[in-house]
């Protein structure tokens, strides 16, 4: 069972804000960078994936993936195509090896 951060505990590492030997995943994917549901939708897919082929690496704790500037849509034939699908894959294994431990 875990505790609220407020409840007074006397092992302060079991509580919500620092669980312990889990991983918290957040995302920010916003609308001005990727338009589609579709493409947003493919991406936290992926990011979901990464994070479980790099599950081991990376540090127990909250993690937050943003989507920081949009993706050349010319270099995709559609919203969800393969293309971005290896991209995205590529991309997010670069930046968790680089995180993990």
């Amino acid at each position: 069972m875990q505790l609220l951060s407020t409840f007074s505990s006397t092992n302060a590492d079991e509580t919500v804000d620092n669980p312990p030997g889990q991983i918290w995943l957040g995302q920010v994917l916003p609308k001005r960078h990727a338009a589609r549901a579709v493409t947003r939708n493919l991406l936290r897919r992926q990011v979901r994936a990464a994070v479980a082929r790099h599950e081991g690496k990376l540090a127990p704790g909250l993690w937050l993936v943003r989507l920081s500037r949009p993706f050349a849509v010319g270099d995709f034939p559609s919203a969800a195509s393969p293309a971005l699908r290896r991209m995205a894959a590529s991309e997010l294994d670069q930046l968790f090896a680089r995180a993990g431990r």
